[in-house]
């Protein structure tokens, strides 16, 4: 759904045993290297005794190394670097002071001067202590940048929750202000077994509907059955006005998707196309598989769009109904867009002879597995233009089908929804 930051590799998980290994095998690599470039040089067994005690003083002055240099990341790069530079001379100094002082003691028949020994083996050890230090700070730095990274991973799933929280819990208050008006309206008509009738079905909706996660996802066949629930609370209220036809094939039944995201679709139906005809309209939801794609269409056959010619539109119009609080189609492209980026079709059409379709492909995925996602997704599987933020306009090929227009074209007020 998104690009995931890296995160910290095993091996460092446990930073003071990988600092351990590293250093240690660092230094027995220095060790067997210096050995054996003697050995074929000619040098006495005896040299690397030398080379064992230089490589002590050097694993041991590293650590002291280690401990200034850990106090020195993360401070003002003067003071860092500065410091580091006083620390790796004074070190390095050392080292080959030390190591000049017992080569003197090994050659002490030779005329060669504590001085030329120190000059002979300083452009040894400086390489040696001075990429030491490179690595150190550079693997910190790594480890510094991929907890960072982890960090900003976990605040970008952190907002991207609180918003599909946010957009989720849209959707109950409004749905539970529209029936509720209902209920109302049946109280005042003294009809006391339908308004109880339809409180007990409103608590079987929300109780199903309020124990998934806000973010969460469900199958299709879920969702299908929470439609089912509402629908049962809306059928009491247009009865034989209201029907439905659901073609859901098995494999489609199995892919997932956000929770409640068609619920505003049928609301949306039934205020638009069942309401205001005296004959009702029939709501129908498909769901199939085409490729790698879970492909979801709510239709109705109600009015369709007022003005389906009307092409001076660029953006989701806002609904003409007092009552309208503003989500519906508005709040599921802003879900689609948090929960699959570009990588979703989200489409609207109405045919001239009325009617209202919307659909909707996402990725198929079935619970538990990992997204499945073609090499090179087709360029139209992708959110229509006119639909993303500040929309862009109709350009030619894109909205339709059929030669039906895209909701962009027209002011019908059911294109925010509810």
């Amino acid at each position: 759904m998104a690009v995931l930051p890296t995160r910290p590799a095993p091996f460092f998980a446990n930073k003071n045993r990988a600092f351990w290994y590293l250093h240690g095998a660092g230094w027995v690599g220095a060790m067997a290297l210096r050995g054996i470039q003697g050995v074929v040089n000619g040098q006495e067994f005896g040299f690397l005794m030398i080379v064992f005690i230089a490589t002590v003083t050097g694993f041991s002055l590293s650590l002291v190394l280690s401990a200034v240099y850990r106090n020195l990341i993360g401070r003002p790069a003067i003071v860092t670097w500065g410091f580091t530079a006083l620390a790796l001379f004074t070190a390095v100094s050392t080292q080959v002071l030390i190591e000049a002082w017992v080569a003197g003691l090994y050659f002490s028949d030779r005329e060669t001067t504590l001085t030329q020994l120190f000059l002979l083996y300083l452009p040894i050890e400086l390489p040696l202590l001075g990429g030491w230090t490179g690595l150190y700070y550079a693997i910190n730095y790594f480890l510094q940048l991929e907890a960072q990274a982890d960090r900003l991973e976990r605040l970008e799933a952190q907002a991207t929750s609180a918003q599909l929280a946010m957009l989720r819990y849209q959707l109950n208050p409004h749905f539970l202000f529209n029936t509720l008006n209902s209920i109302s309206t049946l109280v005042l008509l003294k009809e006391t077994v339908p308004a109880n009738a339809m409180l007990t079905r409103l608590s079987r909706f929300l109780r199903h509907t309020l124990i998934s996660q806000p973010g969460g996802t469900v199958t299709v066949e879920q969702e299908v059955e929470t439609l089912k629930l509402y629908l049962d609370i809306e059928r009491m209220r247009f009865e034989e006005r209201l029907q439905t036809e659901f073609d859901i094939s098995e494999e489609a039944a199995e892919g997932i998707l956000p929770s409640l995201l068609l619920q505003p679709l049928i609301e949306n139906a039934i205020k638009y196309a069942v309401s205001p005809l005296e004959e009702g309209a029939k709501i129908s939801l498909s769901a199939q598989i085409s490729g790698t794609r879970l492909r979801l269409v709510v239709s109705d056959t109600g009015p369709g769009l007022k003005d389906p010619v009307d092409a001076t539109r660029t953006s989701l119009p806002t609904s003409a109904s007092p009552d309208s609080t503003g989500v519906g189609l508005a709040n599921i492209r802003d879900r689609l867009a948090q929960a699959y980026g570009t990588d979703h079709l989200f489409e609207i059409r109405s045919p001239v002879d009325g009617g209202f379709t919307v659909v909707i492909e996402i990725p198929f995925e079935r619970e538990g597995e990992e997204e499945l996602v073609a090499l090179v997704p087709p360029p139209e599987l992708t959110t229509h233009p006119s639909l993303r933020e500040g929309g862009a306009g109709i350009g030619p090929g894109t909205g339709k089908q059929d030669g039906s227009p895209s909701v962009e074209n027209s002011a019908y007020p059911r294109a925010m929804g509810q």
